[in-house]
């Protein structure tokens, strides 16, 4: 990480190695180990995605393209050599994957902040996003959008039971298939929304969405 530059505009502090200290001296005493390393491994992948400004494109910046892909990786690598826990190595390489799904919050469909909102000990995707603010440009209106979102969402409706399950499909005609996994993510996104609230409002959005071919469901 050392010397490894970032865009001055979104990262007035340094390099990969400088911003990266700051955080680890923000992390508040008696913290998790899940949010120490997630803090410590969340921009592992820049150093190798760096990508210098285009001269041919007047204002290009300094661009790290798919550095969370290949942070996952060197994550997953050094966690497995160390010996962690399969529970904390799933904890630590969600923070690292997720981190950067902050910059979006504001755009997200309902369904789809609501299952980021519900990723397990989601406090602890909060805090490393504050502490990456805090210790780049401060700006943290995303970080209180997104606590606001989450303290406002009570925990079972961010995992409502379903509506509807693969095996209210066998019963309504549908033959088994890799599909009901579309259909039955097409029923939870708009339970998720407030678009539907019975099973039989969501099972007549799937039947609209995929028109069940009535021969070929009498011939099974």
């Amino acid at each position: 990480m050392h010397g490894v530059e970032q865009p001055p505009e979104y990262h007035p502090e340094g390099d990969v190695w400088t911003h990266t200290m700051l955080l680890l001296e923000k992390l508040p005493a008696g913290c998790s180990a899940t949010l120490a390393w997630g803090a410590l491994l969340h921009d592992i992948g820049k150093p190798a995605t760096f990508q210098p400004p285009n001269p041919a494109r007047p204002g290009d910046r300094i661009r790290f393209n798919g550095h969370v892909e290949v942070g996952v990786r060197i994550a997953q690598e050094i966690l497995a050599r160390l010996r962690f826990s399969n529970d904390d190595t799933a904890q630590i390489v969600a923070l690292v994957k997720n981190h950067m799904r902050f910059g979006d919050i504001r755009e997200m469909r309902e369904s789809t902040l609501r299952r980021f909102l519900r990723l397990p000990q989601f406090d602890e995707h909060l805090e490393l996003h504050r502490l990456d603010v805090m210790s780049s440009n401060n700006n943290l209106d995303l970080y209180h959008f997104a606590r606001a979102e989450y303290e406002r969402e009570p925990a079972p409706e961010l995992r409502p039971q379903p509506l509807l399950t693969g095996r209210d499909l066998i019963d309504a005609g549908y033959r088994p298939s890799p599909q009901f996994k579309a259909m039955l993510t097409l029923a939870e996104d708009a339970q998720l929304e407030r678009a539907v609230s019975t099973p039989e409002q969501a099972l007549a959005l799937v039947q609209r969405e995929y028109p069940l071919d009535r021969e070929k469901a009498s011939a099974r």
